[in-house]
């Protein structure tokens, strides 16, 4: 998801999108430990996903 996308999500869309994306990334987490994990750059993926919603949330606090 783009920034864009996620400036027309609500409040409560985005605080939900990032405990989906943080589940997610413990997962891949755990995957990559137990030498799991088929694709390595979906970790990167989702951490940039998260530091994209936190910063919509930042511009919507001040």
């Amino acid at each position: 998801m783009n920034a864009k996308e996620l400036r027309e999500l609500s409040l409560e869309e985005l605080l939900q999108k990032e405990k989906d994306h943080r589940g997610e990334l413990f997962n891949l987490r755990f995957q990559h430990q137990t030498r799991q994990l088929d694709n390595n750059m979906r970790m990167k993926a989702v951490r940039k996903d998260i530091a994209r919603v936190l910063t919509v949330l930042r511009e919507r606090r001040s």
